[in-house]
């Protein structure tokens, strides 16, 4: 059995909580039968103790197993780890994710991607990091009661994203101290009104009006001063043609979408210039969690 979750960016400037896309950095787990549980973690956080013991994947596997099956079956799993671990790119939504979806496989049990969603929301309070990672795409997404609502727009293959990945982390609890309790009426009219012209943008493809949309007054300035480089990672991004650049998620990653002609641009001008981070170049991600028996 193969689970396999692509890395996610969420916010995307001001949709706080609310906007986030897939990218095409996969983590992917291989679950087989076993007499005795054993796993296996190579890539990310493979010489982290915390994270060889996947506990957070294991604990949400076994509820999930049990609840389907009434069973407590021994597997074995190997993760190969792609996502940066506490760097912005839904690392934990996606062990979330993955954990679901391989529970459903290995009960034998079909599921639906909103099924899925749901039952993330649960472990995962806000839905921007986890409804990417599930329906891939860009999405829209908001809470009532227990359900996710979302709309999904798939993204062309003739766009990238560069993300430029600090070699420091930031925790998003920790992050999320350091916003103010309350905000002005013109900071938060600002950022809705942004979030929302940034919605129109991505579902009619009008990406050359994206670096206007991106711009926000509720988290993102707070954050980057965590790490001041930032600030100019996100002023060369935009010198060499990035459509947009955005914090990703909490940071301390920083999310840049372009044309693909003019990605190898931007990805050596930033790599040139912070040799001490690391850049990817990614393919956008339109398909979310795969499982195969």
């Amino acid at each position: 059995m193969f689970v396999s979750v692509p890395a996610t960016s969420a916010n995307l400037g001001p949709g706080f909580d609310t906007l986030g896309l897939a990218v095409d950095l996969r983590n992917e787990i291989i679950i087989k039968p076993s007499k005795f549980l054993s796993l296996s973690t190579h890539g990310e956080g493979s010489e982290n103790p915390k994270i060889k013991k996947n506990s957070l994947f294991l604990s949400i596997f076994n509820e999930n197993y049990k609840r389907l099956t009434g069973r407590d079956d021994n597997f074995r799993f190997e993760f190969h780890n792609r996502i940066p671990i506490s760097r912005g790119l839904g690392s934990s939504s996606a062990v979330i994710v993955a954990a679901l979806a391989g529970a459903y496989t290995a009960a034998g049990k079909k599921y639906n991607k909103r099924e899925i969603l749901n039952l993330a929301l649960h472990y995962e309070h806000h839905p921007d990091n986890i409804t990417p990672a599930v329906m891939g795409g860009f999405n829209v997404a908001c809470v009532e009661g227990d359900r996710v609502y979302s709309k999904k727009r798939r993204m062309p293959d003739y766009l990238r994203a560069i993300v430029v990945v600090p070699n420091r982390t930031t925790s998003t609890a920790k992050s999320r101290t350091i916003l103010p309790k309350m905000y002005r009426k013109e900071e938060t009219v600002y950022s809705l009104s942004r979030a929302a012209y940034m919605t129109s943008l991505f579902m009619s493809e009008s990406w050359d009006l994206l670096r206007i949309a991106s711009k926000d007054k509720l988290h993102q300035a707070r954050r980057m001063k965590m790490i001041p480089e930032l600030f100019d990672v996100q002023k060369l991004a935009l010198k060499h043609g990035a459509l947009m650049s955005t914090l990703s998620g909490s940071g301390s990653t920083f999310f840049n979408l372009a044309y693909d002609k003019d990605a190898d641009k931007i990805a050596q001008a930033l790599q040139g210039r912070f040799p001490h981070f690391r850049v990817f170049t990614l393919a956008l991600d339109n398909n979310g969690v795969i499982t195969k028996n």
